[in-house]
């Protein structure tokens, strides 16, 4: 083996793509979009907590995703830099299953939290009169604790079972984290069933949801056109369309990962779609909501401005 320290039930990350030619300049690059996303989630989640402006159900519901964003690349980005700096690929089985269970629990969360904040606008735009008590303080930490509960007893779930497969052959995954479809390529024996289960846990994770945020916008889209208000039009779209973006975004790679057998795209392919959800997402979510809502730059202003004078 290529390390000293490695034991028979370590698994070998090759990294992330292996094959390319520059892997300074890929390693560079996301070492700067972690930097990027951890400062500006942060940023964020600061924000929110120091401006009474922002105590609102849809900030709070935002800080939740923020602090989604900054779990998520941290779960990943800082174990690929360091395997790449110090040459040690290795990770121990307890070390995957764990960074497989964070991973997991915080993509579950995220399309749990982004369903949550679509009902969110759906209530301010459709039913304001009754928004207070429907998004009451009481029922937003509700939301957060059926997030994280309900995404951490299915990502439970989902690593018991792909980490209890044989594996006859190679312990190489080839990936740069311990991802569902790279270690059920190790398998030596049928997961079909498995990819079954997983199959039916994507349709009501990842399809339910996305159905219901959809739903929920085009019933907010039809509000708006019958809205006498300019303002009130634009500022709503506003809103939404940040909400949308990050939707469109998110749910398109997931589903393409989990929707589809894992024998049907390539560990490079798998590799693009998890550094699309785990990297650059978390990365654009602050700038996405930050830079298209007035209220948030302008709290920014004013705490810049104290600590400028």
């Amino acid at each position: 083996m290529e390390q000293n320290n490695e034991t028979s039930n370590d698994f070998i990350l090759l990294g992330l793509f292996p094959g390319f030619r520059h892997p300074h300049l890929l390693i560079l690059t996301i070492l700067l979009i972690y930097t990027i996303a951890f400062a500006g989630n942060a940023l964020l989640i600061l924000l929110i907590w120091l401006d009474t402006r922002l105590h609102t159900p849809m900030y709070f519901l935002l800080s939740q995703l923020s602090l989604i964003d900054l779990s998520y690349i941290t779960s990943t980005v800082p174990k690929t830099v360091t395997n790449y700096f110090t040459g040690k690929k290795n990770i121990s089985y307890f070390a995957c299953a764990a960074q497989l269970f964070f991973f997991l629990t915080l993509g579950l969360a995220e399309c749990i939290l982004l369903t949550l904040m679509a009902y969110d606008r759906y209530v301010a735009v459709c039913n304001p009169l009754r928004y207070a008590i429907l998004m009451s303080p009481r029922v937003c930490l509700q939301m957060a604790a059926v997030v994280w509960i309900g995404a951490a007893l299915a990502a439970l779930v989902h690593t018991i079972y792909p980490m209890h497969f044989p594996i006859c052959g190679s312990r190489e995954i080839n990936h740069y984290f311990c991802e569902m479809p790279a270690i059920l390529r190790l398998s030596c024996v049928d997961t079909s069933a498995y990819e079954m289960v997983k199959f039916v846990s994507t349709i009501v994770f990842l399809l339910i949801p996305f159905v219901l945020i959809l739903s929920s916008y085009t019933l907010i889209f039809l509000t708006v056109l019958r809205m006498n208000s300019c303002k009130g039009k634009n500022k709503a779209l506003a809103t939404c369309s940040s909400h949308l973006t990050v939707v469109s975004l998110y749910f398109g790679q997931a589903i393409f990962i989990y929707m589809t057998p894992s024998s049907s795209h390539t560990p490079e392919q798998d590799q693009i779609g998890a550094m699309l959800g785990t990297i650059v997402i978390p990365m654009l979510n602050p700038l996405i909501y930050s830079l298209r809502n007035k209220e948030v730059v302008g709290a920014l202003r004013k705490r810049m401005g104290r600590y400028c004078n």
